[in-house]
């Protein structure tokens, strides 16, 4: 039967479950991708496993998220994590090498592995013919102790490409143009391929900047196909050697189709403060804009600054703008030397910094309250840029270069100039050199841990109790980020290894009593949500400080995938409402009375409980597996008690 690439991929590591059933699919993974902000917690967990060596065939920690060093925290936690990568057998990549996402896919991406990685953001790489998903940080654990990554299974929705791009219009265009259509929640439950002519002038890099921002639409992972683009860009990284073509057998079928005829594709925004809130540039243009922000993963490739810098060239930003350029990676800043085109930014009043996540997560380069800030990255869910007031507009170089040149929203084809055309060199600089190789497992084994003061042992959760009452300590909305829930930035992050401390900015944003009240209360307590109820990145944060303050129940009309799957990992009991209207009948103060829990959690997919004078019925999600994982206490009390 013919096959498309997501099913080959899947196909050629099932370990368990069957794809066309639509049930639970373990998934066996060849490579794990951590960063500093959820590596801290991934490292302790498999320290708390007893982990002697990691079992998969490569994995990779990174240092990109946390790079200010205004005190002690941020080396101190790096310092862990290089000493965690020797013991455990990873690679270890030092702060300044770049950002996870293409360092990866530089140095370590292959088409037809699997690769997991605990940033939503990993499902970049299925710009080379992987299957690339960004889960919790728990599952890279257990996936580094050998066991299969647990999903369910994914409809392929395969979107055909057809035409050209026209001038002033990139890769970027084609993620908004998706998110225009589909919204943050189109992609839940799917895995997006792309396929078709179109695909002939989009480059790895191109389908990089698609691939990426696949989380945005809220789907499992992106997929391309490893075609003559991946071989030529393996060919120019130094790796030729690593390619295989995988592509779609002719007749291939997809559970659901969409196609975008790039041609007819023009200059695309997302305004504040939803990567979702999509419009054309040319009907916001003329709005002020004093910061203008190039980099992150969603715009990683050299083409991308070498665009900017051919668009600015010879030419002053306007002096309202501050414009500020984020190599991605020591290799891409490289090219940009040689290149000639980090002078030609420099010479244009452009501010360079490291190579990193940087204004991406809140970690520097915060705007002015009010101020328009265009960047060129995946996310500008409200406060994230490290500004509680943030006005952040998605968009891609050629849009981010012109408003840095008129100091306002511009849509670039207006522009008085021909569109530049980018030449990039046969070979990008390959370094693999920066990189730390793992240690022999007998040296690996006498390597300590290096813990600092702030770095604080997980914590111990216990059972789920059959008969519990909960009070409703929170009542928020639709859409609500991981953001929201556990803010990342400069304030924030340096106690990502520190639960008792970094609790006490949960929900901060929302209800700045909230940490306060739940740390009060006595006995464990309810959140409820409208729909896609955590949304956005995979931080583990996000469940572990709130269980820390209590939390036991969540009740949504609707949950973003990994966070749900990071709810059960940590013992959270996820429910959805049967019917979204009881949804309006529940209030914060309301107390949820659970009786027979656990025997309901066992026997079937529906929960009662009494609130407000009424019953009330939802429902669950979760598979056996998870049932007993959290009616254990979640994934790591499960395993103790299985080896006590």
């Amino acid at each position: 039967m013919p096959e498309n690439v997501a099913q080959k991929l899947i196909r050629s590591h099932l370990e368990s479950g069957d794809l066309s059933d639509g049930d639970e699919l373990g998934i066996r993974i060849d490579q794990t991708l951590t960063q500093d902000a959820t590596g801290t917690l991934v490292m302790l967990e498999l320290e708390a496993l007893g982990l002697d060596r990691i079992r998969t065939d490569l994995s990779v920690q990174y240092v990109d998220h946390n790079l200010l060093q205004t005190d002690e925290k941020n080396p101190e936690d790096h310092e862990f994590l290089r000493s965690a990568a020797q013991r455990f057998g990873l690679w270890f990549s030092p702060a300044g090498n770049g950002v996870s996402h293409p360092v990866h896919q530089s140095r370590f991406g292959r088409p037809g592995a699997t690769l997991i990685g605990s940033d939503s953001h990993t499902c970049a790489a299925g710009a080379l013919g992987m299957l690339a998903i960004g889960v919790g940080g728990l599952e890279i654990a257990m996936a580094m102790a050998g066991e299969p990554l647990y999903i369910n299974a994914p409809q392929i929705m395969g979107v055909e490409l057809t035409g050209q791009l026209p001038d002033w219009v990139s890769a970027k265009d084609v993620i908004l143009e998706m998110l225009r259509r589909h919204g943050v929640k189109g992609g839940v439950g799917r895995i997006i391929e792309y396929h078709g002519e179109g695909l002939k002038d989009l480059t790895a890099m191109d389908r990089h900047v698609i691939a990426n921002m696949g989380a945005e639409l809220g789907a499992t992972a992106t997929v391309f196909p490893a075609d003559d683009a991946v071989r030529d860009y393996l060919a120019a990284s130094d790796r030729g050697e690593d390619f295989t073509r995988i592509e779609a057998d002719e007749d291939a079928e997809y559970d659901l189709t969409d196609s975008i005829d790039l041609s007819q594709l023009e200059p695309l925004i997302a305004a504040p403060s939803s990567p979702g809130n999509v419009t054309p540039v040319r009907e916001v243009a003329g709005e002020d804009v004093y910061q203008v922000v190039v980099g992150s993963s969603a715009n990683p490739g050299l083409r991308d600054f070498a665009m900017v810098a051919e668009t600015l060239a010879d030419r002053q930003i306007h002096p309202q703008i501050s414009l500020d350029i984020n190599p991605t990676s020591r290799e891409v800043l490289a090219d940009l030397i040689s290149g000639g085109w980090l002078t030609s930014l420099v010479g244009s009043g452009a501010r360079i910094h490291q190579s990193g996540c940087l204004g991406c997560i809140g970690m520097g380069q915060a705007p002015a309250v009010g101020r328009n800030s265009l960047r060129t990255m995946p996310r500008n869910f409200p406060g994230r840029s490290g500004t509680d007031e943030d006005s952040v507009w998605l968009c891609s170089p050629e849009t981010a270069a012109a408003a840095a040149l008129t100091g306002r929203i511009t849509d670039p084809r207006e522009l008085e100039m021909a569109y530049p055309q980018v030449r990039l060199p046969e070979k990008f600089s390959a370094n693999r050199k920066m990189l730390v190789q793992p240690l022999d497992p007998d040296e690996s084994r006498t390597v300590e841990l290096v813990k600092g003061a702030n770095i604080s042992s997980l914590p111990n959760f216990d059972p789920l109790p059959d008969d519990i009452d909960l009070e409703i300590l929170l009542r928020v909305g639709d859409n609500v980020s991981t953001d929201e829930i556990m803010p990342a930035g400069s304030r924030v992050l340096p106690y990502r290894s520190n639960i008792p401390k970094i609790s006490e900015f949960v929900y901060i944003q929302v209800d700045d009593t909230y940490a306060t009240r739940a740390a009060d209360h006595e006995g464990g307590h309810a959140i409820i949500g409208g729909e896609n109820y955590g949304q956005g990145s995979s931080r583990e944060h996000a469940v572990i400080a709130p269980r820390y303050l209590g939390l036991r129940v969540v009740v949504a009309k609707s949950l973003a995938r990994i966070h749900w799957q990071n709810l059960a990992n940590f013992g959270v009991l996820a429910l959805e409402f049967t019917d979204d209207a009881d949804y309006e009948a529940l209030s914060q103060g309301d107390v949820l009375q659970f009786r027979g829990l656990r025997d309901e959690l066992s026997e079937g997919k529906t929960i009662t409980a009494e609130a407000a004078g009424r019953q009330f019925e939802f429902r669950h999600g979760l598979s056996p597996r998870q049932v007993d994982m959290v009616l254990a206490g979640g994934r790591i009390a499960q395993r103790a008690a299985a080896e006590s």
